[in-house]
């Protein structure tokens, strides 16, 4: 995919009861990928030693890091501090970048 234009949205596609995702590059540097998380899907908590972004490029999900909870919509991107306990919860189908830098 490398010198392509890459466009996100059809990349990977919404699949009943499932989350879905590609993974666009990695390196030593970090890596990016595309998910698609069907509404009521979504990541259990967990940790990264490492910050990474989400941005959400169609829908709705709530993210929890720590004890807050917030709601991103298309469009919107958050940071996700290194070593931040976070879980990802789909209130409508949606899709997301992630990035994590190393």
């Amino acid at each position: 995919m490398k010198g392509k234009i890459i466009d996100p949205l059809n990349l990977v596609q919404t699949q009943e009861g499932s989350v879905v995702s590609r993974e666009i590059i990695r390196n030593k540097s970090g890596n990016i990928s595309i998910f698609a998380f069907d509404k009521g899907e979504g990541l259990s908590e967990h940790t990264s030693p490492f910050e990474a972004t989400v941005q959400v490029i169609e829908g709705v999900v709530d993210i929890t890091i720590g004890e807050e909870k917030h709601q991103l919509k298309t469009g919107e991107l958050m940071v996700i501090p290194g070593g931040s306990p976070h879980a990802l919860h789909a209130v409508e189908a949606f899709k997301m970048i992630l990035t994590i830098l190393r």
